[in-house]
Order: C-alpha cells, then sequence, then structure tokens
C-alpha cells in the first residue's frame, strides 16, 4: 500500500514532526538557537528558564514556526524542581524525545586567586549539577519509555571551549563544563542500548548577551569589543558565531539522520581549535 505524502518513508532527514524537545536556558541566546532550529524543522519545544516574562517572549517567536510550545519556571540548581519539571513538561507534551542542558550563567573575576569559593559553587551548581539533574531526569523518561515499548531519545549537553582549551581565568566555567562533557560520554555508553544517545556540542566565542552584556558601561563594551574582534581575527573563518549558527546542530543531533551518533564532543568554533 503506497504511503501518503507526508508519511515516515517521504519524510527528510531532519524532519522532526511528532518530536518534542527540552531545552534548559531556552529563552535567549544558545538555547534560543537550538530551539530554533528544532522549531524549524518541526518539533515541539519545551523551554526552562527561571524568567516567565522572557519564556514567553521566547515562547511566541517559536511558535511563530507552526509547533507546540510549553514553558516552565525551572530553576536548575533545585533538584526537586528539575524532578517535578520533567514530569510536569511530560505531562504537557505528551513525551520528550529530546533533551538539551544548557542552562548557564556568567562570572568572571579578574584573576583565579581572586576567585572566591561562592563564584566557583555557584557556577557549578548550574552548569554542572543543574546538567546533571537534567540529563538523569531526561533518561529516567527515556527508559520509561523504552520498557513501554517506544524506545530511544536524545541528550545533547551544551558545552563550552573551556572544556578542551585554557582560557585564563574561566577555570570555574571549564571545571563545570567539563564535567558534563564527561558525563554525557558516560551517558551514551551506559544507555545506548536502550537506543538512548547523547553528545556534547562546545560552541565557540558566540555574541550573546549572557551575563547582561547589554547593560555593560560603554568603556567595558569597547574593551570587550576589541577582544572579539582579536578573536574573530585568529578565527579560520574570519568572524565569531551567532546564535543561528548553532541552530542546525540541535536539529541535526535530535533528528534521524544521527541515528548512529552518540558520545561525541561537537566543536562548533569557525575552526578555532583547528589552528592549536
Amino acid at each position: 500500500m503506497a504511503m501518503p505524502a507526508d508519511g515516515p518513508a517521504n519524510r527528510g532527514l531532519f524532519d522532526l514532526r511528532g518530536k518534542v524537545a527540552l531545552v534548559t536556558g531556552g529563552n535567549s541566546g544558545i538555547g534560543l538557537g537550538f530551539a530554533t532550529g528544532i522549531a524549524k524543522c518541526g518539533g515541539d519545544i519545551v523551554i526552562w528558564s527561571r524568567r516567565a516574562d522572557r519564556n514567553e517572549v521566547a515562547a511566541e517567536r517559536l511558535r511563530a514556526h507552526g509547533v507546540r510550545v510549553h514553558h516552565q519556571e525551572v530553576d536548575v540548581t533545585e533538584e526537586a524542581q528539575v524532578v517535578e519539571g520533567m514530569k510536569a513538561a511530560v505531562g504537557a507534551m505528551g513525551r520528550l524525545d529530546c533533551v538539551i542542558a544548557n542552562a548557564g550563567m556568567s562570572s568572571r573575576p579578574d584573576s583565579f586567586v581572586d576567585m572566591t569559593a561562592a563564584m566557583y559553587l555557584e557556577m557549578v551548581s548550574v552548569a554542572q549539577h543543574g546538567g546533571f539533574y537534567t540529563l538523569r531526569e531526561g533518561v529516567r523518561h527515556m527508559l520509561d519509555r523504552h520498557a513501554a515499548g517506544d524506545p530511544g531519545g536524545t541528550l545533547i549537553g551544551c558545552g563550552s571551549l573551556s572544556a578542551i582549551r585554557g582560557i585564563p581565568t574561566m577555570e570555574h566555567y571549564a571545571a563545570a563544563k567539563g564535567a558534563l562533557v564527561a558525563m554525557i560520554k558516560s551517558i551514551a555508553v551506559e544507555f545506548g542500548p536502550y537506543g538512548i544517545r547523547a553528545n556534547a556540542v562546545l560552541p565557540g566565542q558566540i555574541k550573546t548577551n549572557l551575563g547582561g552584556r547589554e547593560s555593560w558601561p560603554e568603556e567595558r563594551e569597547r574593551e570587550r569589543a576589541a577582544r572579539d574582534q582579536l578573536v574573530a581575527d585568529r578565527t579560520p573563518l574570519r568572524r565569531l558565531g551567532t546564535v543561528a549558527d548553532v541552530e542546525g546542530i540541535a536539529a541535526y543531533l535530535m533528528s534521524d539522520a544521527a541515528s548512529w551518533h552518540t558520545g561525541d564532543v561537537i566543536t562548533l568554533d569557525g575552526g578555532i581549535t583547528a589552528t592549536h
């Protein structure tokens, strides 16, 4: 019997219709970029973040692509909120096929020796512990689906080049992101037999407003712009990344085109790591 025109046999490799992705920190920056790429390919979206107002603005942008969008106020540093939030997301959307641990923050002392314990622990609580809670609950849901005869799913950890390259004054960030990358590899090995894939994406320098850059004083913004230009000049593609540059990788990793792609650490950096 012939398949209908929009049946599975005729869908493209990156067709995500009927699939749902949860993105932590998904209301802006790289997280919104991941969500946008998935939405453009037909995937439905769940956004987690601590700001309800920003969540709704992002949700409206994503709905413009004709997909369902659900958003929740979830602080990923609070284990109970993550556990309950995952249950609520599944209840609202019916399933999760992709969970992206992306939530992060920005803090940068003048030197490692100026880094306080509070700064270090705050960073780790978001990027490492928050990633752990999120990925663990994502795996639990996917295992439940597997037991019900619906195997598979993909997990994505948003890392950083600081996990593989030394970046002064970013030791706390490097520690958190390095741990997340190691966690992803172990998840890929342990849960591959259940059809669950896990990969880390390491973006290079992406122009976002993480850390409230839009409110920086003019002098600080000039200094940052000069540093950005130095990085762009050292990058083979001769520019920094944009949020739009991360859209494709999330859609690919969630799609059937990546069905044999797991346990990987993918750099998305305009080629800068290839120069060393």
